[in-house]
């Protein structure tokens, strides 16, 4: 069964801001597209990550979006520091906006705790603006 992770999308604006970002530091191979995440730590469960698993990401207070993850892997910096790096696919699949609260880092998230995908559940995503649907699904009026 796979597993997620969650990691805030700190300075990012909107989803047309998050895709410029990416469109930045993405790496082309051949035909396939990658976006490169850093983070510090290692994921102690890659192997589930690996089995199907994607990176939710949380603008401005809402899980909006998310990028199946491909690989990752491992390096040391200049100052000897180790990191990872998390290979996204190019593709971001928008999520049911769902409000979610600040943390540092990433976390894990469970198939069951992990927002459904927009199309999935009969949405197109030009009805309301993501945040003020999350606020509403808050309320309980979607």
């Amino acid at each position: 069964m796979p597993l997620h992770l969650i990691k805030l999308a700190v300075g990012v604006r909107d989803l047309d801001h998050l895709a410029e970002l990416q469109g930045n530091r993405a790496i082309t191979n051949g035909a396939e597209t990658r976006i490169p995440v850093y983070t510090r730590r290692l994921p102690k469960r890659g192997d589930e990550l690996l089995a199907g698993g994607s990176l939710y990401w949380v603008v401005k207070g809402s899980v909006l979006v998310r990028q199946p993850i491909l690989a990752i892997d491992t390096a040391t910096d200049a100052d000897g520091e180790s990191y990872c790096t998390l290979h996204l696919a190019a593709d971001r699949v928008p999520t049911v906006p769902t409000a979610h609260r600040p943390f540092q880092g990433w976390r894990y998230l469970t198939v069951e705790a992990a927002p459904p995908d927009l199309a999935s559940a009969g949405g197109t995503g030009d009805e309301l603006p993501a945040h003020l649907a999350a606020e509403l699904r808050e309320l309980g009026l979607l």
